[in-house]
């Protein structure tokens, strides 16, 4: 309930910063290419997002908010003294965990989500594998409008499946199984999948396709872990713990100084 916040709940900025944000990004052309906005319909901690009417259909106009590049910027600064304190605390479990890396690895993320271009780009490819299998589909992208702080793509009629109404029963297992094979498909299959997966970034389409959105946070697998990760599940599945455990630690997931045969005892007690 304290995560779902952060999704759809947090209060808009207003109308007239959006429309300063369009012609600061786009400037004589913004009034070509934007009719003028409505009230948002969904405001997060990064971003909000309004529906326009354009000659080519209507669209998803995402909006960066005011000031959050600054914002973040000052907030990973006092991540990164906080993960060196506790690398230096003399800690080894700590010192594992290795705070600093984590925090440079968010970092980099987070300030790749705050360039609209990128997250263009993901869903542009993303949209490509999607079609491969057709489990999960994404929203075409409107690259004339889409800028460093705007991202405009296909609106998407439909339900978020942050409304618990938006599956009918008869069909739940139905969309998990095309969730999971969705993931499963584009992480293993291409390198390449949707790392924030959650039920605010699905839409149920009025047509029947699961839209995924939001492709701000995206991860890629080199083919050895895809390799490692195809091999656990298929060890999980045949209940061979054995196998499981030996392939953690031939990627290297469990230190060399632990022992095989207890692990994949661990294994086999959560199997």
């Amino acid at each position: 309930n304290d995560l779902s916040r952060l999704k759809d709940a947090l209060p808009p900025f207003s109308v007239r910063l959006a429309e300063r944000a369009l012609k600061e990004e786009f400037g004589a052309e913004a009034g070509a290419l934007f009719p003028p906005l409505g009230a948002p319909l969904a405001a997060a901690s990064v971003a909000q997002v309004h529906r326009i009417s354009t000659p080519e259909g209507p669209r998803a106009v995402k909006i960066l908010r005011p000031g959050v590049e600054r914002l973040i910027e000052r907030e990973l600064r006092a991540m990164k003294r906080a993960a060196r304190l506790a690398e230096t605390s003399g800690d080894p479990e700590v010192a594992r965990l290795e705070p600093v890396a984590f925090v440079e690895t968010m970092a980099r993320s987070m300030r790749r989500e705050m360039d609209l271009r990128l997250e263009a780009a993901a869903a542009h490819e993303f949209a490509e594998i999607a079609a491969v299998d057709g489990y999960v589909a994404a929203p075409e992208v409107d690259w004339e409008r889409t800028s460093r702080r705007i991202l405009t793509t296909e609106w998407i009629a439909g339900r978020s499946l942050t409304d618990p109404a938006a599956v009918p029963p008869a069909l739940r297992a139905e969309y998990a199984n095309r969730v999971t094979r969705g993931f499963l498909s584009s992480a293993l299959d291409h390198g390449f999948f949707h790392a924030d997966l959650h039920e605010g970034n699905m839409i149920l389409a009025e047509d029947g396709r699961l839209v995924l959105v939001d492709f701000g946070i995206m991860g890629r697998i080199g083919p050895a872990e895809r390799r490692f990760l195809a091999e656990i599940i298929a060890g999980f599945l045949a209940r061979d713990y054995r196998r499981v455990s030996e392939v953690h630690f031939e990627a290297g997931y469990v230190p060399r100084d632990h022992s095989i045969e207890e692990f994949a005892q661990a294994l086999r007690s959560v199997g």
